[in-house]
């Protein structure tokens, strides 16, 4: 059976110090999947756009940024990821630079500047499964990772990844 994933980026916007990363509380709708848990910005990707393109149109609509440098960090296969059991394929960024000030809330819920270890210390709500991956991204080595994350009735069944 052919792999046709839902392909989506994520993307984690650093402060100009590097210390903050802006994420979203999903708490605006009540039928949110990812309701209560705190996420980077991004979204679906659409048929004609880039993954940087859709990054930027992404960061754009959730929080009026204008991405002005970004390196990607990462990708990950997410088989089973959706609601309906979806595959999913994310290109993750650290975004490092960037124009604009974000509101304190968009359609999905609350935008605020949380400090790095916080999001890595486990004290904030996040998918189980960005556990494995998140300290991928804050990390020194420059290296892409490429990682593959099955999961099974809304939990991560496996994590496997490689560095190039």
């Amino acid at each position: 059976m052919p792999y046709e994933p839902i392909v989506g980026t994520l993307g984690y916007v650093l402060s100009p110090d590097g210390a903050r990363v802006l994420l979203v509380h999903r708490n605006a709708r009540a039928e949110d999947e990812h309701l209560g848990k705190y996420n980077g910005l991004g979204g679906k990707l659409e048929a004609h756009e880039s993954v940087t393109e859709g990054l930027r149109r992404e960061l754009m609509e959730e929080a009026g940024l204008t991405v002005t440098r970004m390196r990607l960090r990462g990708t990950i296969s997410w088989p089973g990821f959706g609601k309906n059991g979806e595959d999913w394929l994310g290109f993750i960024f650290v975004v490092d630079a960037f124009e604009g000030e974000p509101p304190a809330s968009n359609a999905e819920g609350t935008l605020s500047w949380e400090p790095v270890e916080r999001l890595l210390s486990g004290e904030l709500p996040v998918w189980e499964g960005d556990r494995f991956f998140l300290p991928l991204l804050f990390d020194t080595d420059p290296r892409a990772f490429h990682g593959v994350m099955p999961y099974h009735e809304g939990r991560p069944v496996d994590w496997r990844f490689e560095r190039l």
